[in-house]
């Protein structure tokens, strides 16, 4: 119980900074849905580190440096290229064996990607999911994240961390 309420705290947290960070933001919707995700993302990751006060220390540390890289990456990235990231996503979600690598490549903006997923399981709930990488490359710079999706109702991937 005491574990759960840790996390549930975690949570908050990173939600209240993202939350902050993105009413910050004064340089597009982009960036700050970059940073909203990355923060997010980062939170939860640094919430699996530590205990007691450790695990906040490293939970707003996740977040924001989840933000920064979000941030980043929201920045440059552009409709088109989001686009081709979705539908890559969603095809290497449905269809690609474990480990095998997709690419997108965006030949307007010159950004690219690859996303690979691992073997799909299904949740007490019945819901089928799986763990995914990402890498993002803009300007010859690659960005890596890493994700879980499980299949909606409707057949779609939804990401849910």
């Amino acid at each position: 119980m005491m574990k759960h309420s840790k996390n549930i705290l975690a949570i908050a947290t990173v939600s209240v900074m993202s939350l902050t960070l993105v009413a910050c933001n004064t340089t597009g919707d982009k960036e700050g849905l970059g940073a909203l995700g990355g923060a997010i993302l980062g939170g939860v990751a640094g919430s699996q580190f530590g205990k007691g006060k450790g695990q906040l220390v490293t939970t707003g540390l996740g977040a924001l440096l989840g933000a920064a890289v979000g941030s980043e990456i929201g920045k440059s990235l552009d409709r088109a290229d989001r686009l081709y990231l979705h539908q890559t996503t969603q095809h290497t979600l449905e269809t690609l064996p474990t480990g095998e690598v997709e690419q997108w490549v965006n030949p307007d903006s010159g950004n690219s990607g690859t996303v690979s997923a691992k073997p799909a399981y299904q949740k007490s709930t019945g819901e089928y999911c799986r763990e995914f990488q990402q890498t993002i490359t803009i300007g010859g710079e690659v960005h890596e994240a890493f994700g879980t999706a499980c299949r909606k109702p409707d057949g779609a991937w939804e990401i849910i961390s």
